[in-house]
C-alpha cells in the first residue's frame, strides 16, 4: 500500500498510470485508486474542475466516502497505489485533502510525495486546467504538499517511510518509482554533480549525463538535475538586459513563457528551495555517489555545492562515494570525507558489484 501525494499540476494520474503499466509488464498487478476521480464518481451533478467549489462539508463527506471504497480494496487487493493530495489551496484557503482517522486505518507502507519544476507545473495548469496562478502560488503549494505529507507521515500509527521524488520527463523516473516501491533491495544513491559551475559547455555537461544515466540503470536514484530551476534568476536577468519581459523554455517539447518580474520575485524561493530539497534527498538515500568531471583546462569541476553536499552526506553518516577522473587531486575536504574515490565511472560501478549493490558493472 503506497500513497502517493503531489500538488495540483503534476498530472499524477497519467504518470501513475504509466507507472502500472510498466509494473504489469514486469508481472505485478497494481491496482491505482484516483482519489479525485473517485470523487467526482460519487458526484455525477459536479461539473469537471468544479469539485473544490464544493461546500467544505460536502467535500469532506465526497472525500470520507471515497476513502471507504479504497479501504475495501486495499483489504483484500495486495498492491495498491493510492493517488491523493496532502493538502489544498483553493476558496475555502488551505485545508487538508485527507481525514487522518482513515489514514491511519489504511496504514500505508510508503509515502512518496511527487515533485516538478515551476515551468511543467505553470505549463500544465495552462494547458490542462483553469486554476488561476502566479509562480509564487506554485512555489508556496509544492512546499506546503511536501510539509502536509512530512505531517502526515508523523501521525501514523508506526513509523513509516516517505520519499520525494522527482516527476520530471524522462521514463527513467517511472522506472526508479517502481523499483523505490517494489525492490526494497535496491541501494538508494543521491546524484551529486556540478550545475551552474558547466554552464555552456557541452562537452563536460554530456559527460554529467552519461554518469546519471549508468547511476539509474543500477540504482534508485535521486537526481538534482530532474527538477533544475536555480538558473531561472540568471534567465530572468539576462532576458531583461536584451529588452524582453519573459523567458522563454521548452517543456515536453512546447516554448513555454514565463513572466521576468515573477520570476523575479520568487528567486529566493528557489534559492532556499532547492537547499533544503538537495539534503533532503540525501536524507533519504542510502548513500551519495559524487561525480566531477575535468574541465577542458584540465581542473576539477568542483564547486561549493557539490562540496557542501559532500559534507552534509558524511555528517548524516552516509556512505559518500566520489568519481574523479580529473588529473588534479582532489583536497584533503574531499578525500577526508569521502568512503572512498574512483578515477571514473567504470572503476565505482565495479567496486559496487563487488561489494554486491548491484548485481555487475
Amino acid at each position: 500500500m503506497v500513497v502517493v501525494t503531489g500538488m495540483v499540476g503534476l498530472d499524477k494520474r497519467s504518470y501513475l498510470e504509466a507507472v502500472c503499466r510498466y509494473a504489469a509488464s514486469c508481472g505485478i498487478d497494481v491496482r491505482l485508486c484516483n482519489v479525485g476521480q473517485m470523487m467526482y464518481a460519487e458526484a455525477p451533478d459536479v461539473p469537471p474542475g468544479k469539485i473544490l467549489d464544493l461546500p467544505i462539508k460536502r467535500l469532506q463527506s465526497l472525500r470520507r466516502s471515497v476513502f471507504k471504497d479504497i479501504l475495501a480494496r486495499a483489504a483484500v487487493e495486495p498492491n495498491v497505489l493510492v493517488n491523493t493530495h496532502a493538502t489544498f489551496r483553493w476558496r475555502h484557503g488551505l485545508f487538508p485533502a485527507v481525514d487522518f482517522d482513515q489514514m491511519r486505518q489504511l496504514n500505508a507502507d510508503l509515502y512518496v510525495c511527487l515533485l516538478d519544476g515551476i515551468a511543467a507545473l505553470h505549463h500544465r495548469l495552462l494547458t490542462e486546467h483553469t486554476v488561476e496562478h502566479t509562480l509564487k502560488d506554485l512555489i508556496v503549494w509544492r512546499e506546503e504538499e511536501v510539509i502536509g505529507t512530512q505531517m502526515l507521515c508523523q501521525a501514523m500509527d508506526r513509523p513509516v517511510a516517505m520519499y520525494c521524488l522527482a516527476r520530471g520527463s524522462s521514463i527513467q523516473t517511472i522506472e526508479t518509482f517502481f523499483r523505490l516501491v517494489f525492490d526494497q533491495t535496491a541501494k538508494k544513491a543521491y546524484l551529486s554533480y556540478p550545475m551552474t559551475a558547466v554552464v555552456g559547455l557541452e562537452q563536460v555537461k554530456s559527460q554529467i549525463d552519461a554518469f546519471r544515466q549508468r547511476m539509474k540503470r543500477a540504482f534508485v536514484c535521486f537526481d538534482p538535475g530532474d527538477l533544475e530551476e536555480s538558473d531561472l534568476p540568471a534567465k530572468a536577468s539576462k532576458a531583461l538586459a536584451a529588452g524582453k519581459d519573459f523567458v522563454e523554455l521548452q517543456v515536453d517539447g512546447q516554448l513555454v513563457h514565463l513572466s521576468c518580474e515573477q520570476i523575479r520575485q520568487i528567486e529566493r524561493d528557489i534559492y532556499s528551495q532547492t537547499y533544503a530539497r538537495d539534503f533532503m534527498l540525501i536524507d533519504q538515500s542510502d548513500m551519495i555517489i559524487s561525480f566531477i568531471p575535468p574541465m577542458p583546462d584540465g581542473r576539477a569541476a568542483i564547486s561549493s555545492g557539490v562540496e557542501r553536499e559532500l559534507q552534509h552526506a558524511h555528517e548524516a553518516a552516509k556512505e559518500v562515494y566520489v568519481i574523479w577522473p580529473s588529473s588534479q587531486r582532489p583536497s584533503v575536504f574531499v578525500t577526508q570525507t569521502a568512503t572512498e574515490v574512483f578515477e571514473d565511472v567504470d572503476q565505482a560501478l565495479a567496486a559496487f558489484a563487488r561489494k554486491g549493490y548491484i548485481k555487475d558493472a
